[in-house]
């Protein structure tokens, strides 16, 4: 083949070498517009995995990198004066410069033909003269950008500021300096790539940034090379403890904003993108290096795989892309993490340390106690600590309040819709679905959204309370769990506005009724899709009688005995539709600003309030976010929060969407709880009211790691808990827990040991048994460079 690759960075050279190593009749030429040694940037870290590949491809490559790496597996933290250290990760860095050098001599070596100081042609050009075109070219790629009709790329601009720099202060492990200041708080990314230096990355939200005044130079244009002298003078001062009398370094530093770069695609016909062109990922989870290397490695192997370029590109784009997305969700979450660590300024610091080592969720509490179970056993004891109590429970297992009504667990079976009732009455599918969950061990119990009306029900299978043989059904089933259960069970009341009269959900969801059984409604005649009934707008005769169906059907509900009330304002039912600006347009005292959008719910709320028992708790679920461009977003939803709490709800259930069918949520494990985490922050902190996670939230140890970084202070499960009715149960078995947080039926306790398998009856050797666990054992390893007065580490 003749292969064209534009840019000379590591993903591009190191792309050329393999080819050429796979078939050297490969003819490649690299075009680089820069000097073979103009370096930006210091030192880029490599996961084991990553270096795994490399080794794989090219022994002799992968030798001279690790005759040149720094490894170790510390991190350590610095917050409000405590230093904290967490091992067992495994790292290995090196500096950018070196490795470009090596890759540059392994291209020579191997015959390809490298052209630096040199723009590439046209990419039409190019792509007539040669069989494959690889777009290598970074963040800022000319050829995305000229094919950006066939790439379709969307730029995601961040909002904090970030300075790479360097340091002649050679770290012993990676560091998290975050310090709080007068402007706000700052942080540094550090870490070591030599024996001679460290990289220094300086970052702070844009309004910290402005505060601080490093917005002098904000409208200056500095030349390609030229570094913001008085940001890094400035920074110098700022730092100086933690560079503890060392000197920072510019390399073409200025401040930036990163950029989530995505594309449609990646490739079209005969070209291609990889690395930073195709797809960029926050530094504070890894390095576009290490991405742009593993596209490379990924990219040869289907070329030599597969007999024309077009099919291995699409192989090429099928295999890598996932892994890529996947990065990307958890590289999000990160950088957004860091962009709000200002919320968490008043953590305790073990639970902050925790908090930051699980901000991507690629790193949970089992994790970290198989990295370091040290640190893990002072994360438990801290949590049970700061609730009062002793001992090391697993954070599910410890007890809560919310309002006046005690749980022992901090497990919740969420709502979830059955569509089996008969006229709005509960029958024995209900004592058996919602009791067998209640015998299973969680502390709370929910019923699905019980409707106030027969108009109020999303289908002819919903349940309701508008009449006393529904209530004289519900008493039973709660009945029956008070009996046979310690769970609390609760009630949540709703009424599904323009998203009803629908089909049974195996019928086809959100699909009409045939016959278009019964009027829907809303706060403005919008319709929830594309098929769905335009809904009657509202009028206060008719907001009057809803608002008494509510009290009516609370009233019931408090009669039936349930424990808790939680009023439903999410999902795009008819209270979470006034909430919404999609589907609330109206001009009235109820629609425009989100004061007035908030105004019915309240009023709703305030009624069912008032007849409610007033030793029990109401809470409200609310959409955090619409998942749309001109929808509520989530600092819409702290405001909508604020003034539940501000009504006294003693709760906020924090789910997202479904208000419309053009809805784009990004969906991923846990992909909620960065809401429930800043409702929690910024509403319940102040107030104490609880804060409730949901969505894809699928283990135990997801529980216990959103329960522990302070995300939340309970989790609600649904799918988790059609999987497994017994699923608490289950997990207290298998984090080996006995207590009252977790007490199997007397009926059922036989069976509250983890059955046997064939490897339960493996024998570990004695001495096996006597080192495992010793402290500091291939835990902590630091990175301590010859000269120091000790061996450099390899």
């Amino acid at each position: 083949m003749k292969i064209a690759i534009i840019g000379g960075g590591p993903g591009g050279l190191y792309l050329a070498a393999l080819m050429k190593q796979l078939d050297p009749a490969h003819e490649i030429t690299v075009w680089e517009r820069n000097a073979p040694d103009d370096t930006f940037g210091f030192g880029v870290v490599f996961s084991d995995e990553t270096l795994g590949g490399i080794e794989n491809a090219d022994t002799v490559f992968a030798e001279a990198m690790a005759r040149r790496f720094a490894r170790w597996t510390d991190i350590d933290i610095h917050y409000r004066g405590e230093s904290h250290t967490v091992g067992g990760q495994g790292f290995a860095a090196m500096s950018r410069k070196e490795l470009l050098r090596l890759l540059q001599e392994r291209c020579r070596e191997l015959g390809v033909t490298l052209r630096f100081r040199t723009l590439a042609p046209e990419v039409a050009e190019l792509r007539a003269a040669y069989d494959l075109v690889v777009g290598a070219d970074g963040v800022n790629s000319g050829v995305r950008t000229a094919c950006s009709d066939v790439f379709g790329p969307s730029l995601d601009r961040r909002h904090s500021k970030y300075m790479w720099l360097g340091t002649d202060r050679v770290f012993e492990a990676f560091q998290f300096f975050v310090k709080e200041t007068e402007w706000g708080v700052m942080q540094v990314h550090g870490y070591p790539y030599s024996d001679a230096g460290s990289t220094f990355i300086v970052e702070m939200h844009e309004d910290v940034w402005r505060r601080a005044g490093f917005d002098a130079t904000e409208d200056a244009a500095f030349a390609p090379g030229v570094s913001d002298e008085h940001a890094v003078s400035r920074i110098r001062e700022l730092f100086a403890a933690e560079l503890d009398g060392h000197q920072v370094f510019a390399n073409n530093s200025k401040w930036l904003n990163f950029t989530t770069v995505r594309n449609r695609r990646w490739h079209h016909e005969n070209l291609v993108l990889i690395g930073d062109a195709a797809h960029t990922a926050h530094f504070s989870i890894g390095s576009g290096t290490k991405l742009a290397m593993e596209d490379a490695l990924a990219l040869a192997a289907c070329l030599h795989e597969h007999p024309e370029a077009e099919s291995a590109l699409s192989a090429y784009e099928s295999e890598r892309r996932p892994v890529v997305e996947s990065t990307q969700r958890a590289a999000q979450a990160s950088l957004e993490w860091f962009e709000n660590i200002g919320m968490y300024a008043r953590q305790e610091p073990t639970q902050f340390c925790f908090n930051l080592l699980t901000r991507s969720r690629r790193i949970t509490y089992d994790n970290l106690r198989t990295r370091d179970a040290e640190f893990a056993d002072r994360v438990d004891t801290a949590f049970a600590a700061a609730q009062g109590l002793s001992g090391r429970a697993p954070a599910m297992f410890q007890p809560f309040r919310i309002g006046g009504l005690e749980l022992k667990n901090r497990v919740i079976v969420s709502p979830m819709d059955m569509y089996s009732a008969v006229d709005g009455v509960p029958g024995d599918f209900h004592l058996v679905h919602l009791g067998s969950r209640a015998m299973g061990g969680a502390g709370l119990v929910m019923t699905e959204m019980v409707c106030v009306s027969p108009e109020g029900r999303i289908t002819p299978g919903c349940t309701g309370l508008w009449n006393d043989a529904q209530r004289d059904s519900w008493t039973r089933v709660v009945d029956f769990v008070h009996a046979n259960s310690t769970a609390r069970i609760g009630l949540q009341l709703g009424h599904s506005g323009r998203k009803g009269s629908t089909r049974l959900m195996w019928e086809g969801m959100d699909e009409p009724l045939p016959d278009g059984n019964w009027e829907t409604v809303g706060p403005s005649p919008l319709p929830y899709g594309p098929g769905s009934p335009v809904p009657r707008e509202l009028t206060r005769a008719d907001l009057d009688r809803i608002r008494d169906e509510f009290t009516a059907a609370a009233r019931r509900g408090a009669d039936a005995g349930f424990d808790l009330l939680e009023l439903h304002c999410a999902h795009g039912y008819l209270l979470s539709s006034f909430l919404s600006p999609i589907a609330n347009h109206r001009t009235d005292a109820y629609g425009g600003t989100l004061e007035n959008r908030l105004r019915y719910p309240l009023e709703v709320f305030d009624a069912v309030r008032a007849v409610w028992p007033a030793g029990r708790p109401v809470i409200v679920r609310i959409s955090a976010t619409d998942w749309m461009p001109d929808g509520n977003t989530e600092h819409d939803a702290v405001e909508i929060a604020r003034a539940f709490v501000a009504h006294g709800a003693a709760g906020v259930d924090v789910s997202t969407g479904q208000v419309t069918k053009d809805e784009r949520p990004a969906y991923g494990r846990s992909y909620q709880t960065p809401f429930a985490d800043r409702i929690r922050h910024e509403v319940a902190a102040a107030t104490g009211a609880a804060v409730i996670a949901v969505g894809a939230i699928a283990s135990y140890d997801d529980v216990n790691s959103i329960l522990l970084a302070g995300r939340a202070d309970l989790c609600a499960l649904g799918r988790t808990h059609l999987y497994d009715p017994h699923w608490t149960l289950h997990a207290a078995a298998e984090q080996e827990y006995r207590g009252a947080a977790a007490e199997w039926p007397a009926q059922f306790r036989a069976g509250r040991r983890k059955p046997p398998t064939a490897r339960t009856d493996a024998v570990r050797p004695r001495l096996s048994l006597l080192r495992a666990g010793q402290p500091g054992e291939s835990v902590h390893l630091r990175w301590k460079p010859a000269g120091e007065g000790l061996p450099a580490v390899r």
